[in-house]
């Protein structure tokens, strides 16, 4: 699997002309080579060749013992690793630089020309990693399946009136006990006019009566993260909440039943975004639709108007349409989809109906 992976990095680095390509980003290494490895400041570079000569440039602080399926040079920290890479490469063909490399080393490689030119190679490991394989669908499902007994766990404490810190903090004690390698990202709890705010900051904020409460939470699982929302309501909800919350679930609705194989992202986008624009409250939708997601929570690509890109089968995103009224109330639903032949998989199953917690 790990060298399909590679193999199709090397075709595509063929087919635009770029014959070596140094990748740093540890998301992506891990992705190419099945072990993770975070190097703080010290460089970490996976020289690639469409020759076959395929060598990681790793510090001797990170002891490897498997077989990454490419050759390992190593250096110490009082070695110069730039020039050591030097060494290995062709300084008179292109070189290709993935994204994430600080630019202490790029720019020591290009005053030593380490490459006749130097282009942006971060699409091709982007393309590469967009459409997921089997195994990767499988962890995806995995991680969202913890989502969802996480999200209905979270949901039953807001009866105890915790604050949202408190929430957040419980929600990390519950992925260590279900086994997941802690949260994929920042959760966002958020009671009332704070859910108004799409990337609420938790505080010290306690639930009130008719309060809506955003649950935005996700996991990691086998390096692969989940990402879900769901919005309820504490013990009563107002007739313009209820009508908030139900346009939200149906421009959800419709984002994921325009999801297939060759549609275009924006027109995905507007599936959603047009409804709610439709029903009044469209400037109260202030984020895109969605996001790719797989080793990372935000990967590259999105859902949006912007992104005229087609869908491809096996590409895994969201669908998270929301509204947003500042001191009023904020509602969005979020669920993952992965492309399938005819339309999509949806990985979240925890209901949406609209739940009055009592």
């Amino acid at each position: 699997m790990i060298q399909e992976r590679l193999n199709k990095v090397l075709k595509i680095m063929g087919d635009k002309k770029i014959p070596q390509m140094i990748v740093s980003d540890s998301n992506a290494i891990f992705y190419l080579t099945g072990k993770w490895i975070l190097p703080g400041e010290r460089m970490l570079a996976l020289y690639l060749n469409t020759n076959g000569n395929n060598k990681l440039f790793i510090n001797e602080l990170f002891p490897i013992s498997e077989d990454l399926g490419v050759e390992m040079v190593w250096y110490s920290d009082t070695d110069k690793p730039v020039e050591i890479l030097l060494k290995h490469i062709n300084k008179d063909l292109p070189m290709g630089i993935d994204k994430n490399w600080a630019a202490h080393f790029l720019l020591r490689l290009m005053e030593l020309k380490g490459g006749s030119a130097f282009v942006n190679g971060s699409s091709i490991i982007d393309e590469v990693r967009s459409s997921k394989d089997e195994k990767e669908k499988e962890f995806l499902r995995a991680s969202s399946k913890l989502n969802d007994i996480a999200v209905e766990k979270m949901i039953k404490l807001v009866t105890k009136k915790y604050t949202e810190k408190k929430m957040g903090k419980l929600l990390g004690d519950m992925w260590e006990e279900m086994g997941a390698e802690g949260h994929s990202f920042d959760p966002i709890v958020g009671y009332g006019a704070n859910a108004a705010d799409p990337h609420h900051v938790m505080d010290n904020s306690t639930v009130k009566e008719g309060d809506c409460v955003v649950i935005d939470i996700g996991c990691i699982k086998d390096s692969y993260c989940s990402d879900m929302t769901r919005t309820v309501f504490y013990k009563s909800v107002s007739e313009h909440s209820r009508e908030v919350y139900n346009i939200v679930r149906e421009a959800n609705k419709r984002g994921i039943e325009k999801v297939k194989p060759g549609v275009r992202f924006c027109d995905i986008d507007a599936a959603a975004r047009d409804y709610i624009t439709e029903k009044g409250y469209g400037k109260y939708f202030t984020h895109r639709l969605g996001h790719s997601i797989g080793i990372e929570d935000h990967e590259f690509g999105d859902v949006s108007s912007a992104n005229t890109d087609k869908v491809e089968v096996g590409m895994c995103f969201s669908i998270e349409p929301g509204i947003y009224i500042p001191g009023d109330v904020g509602v969005r639903i979020e669920d993952l989809v992965i492309v399938t032949q005819d339309g999509c998989e949806v990985l979240n199953h925890y209901t949406k109906d609209l739940i009055i917690v009592e």
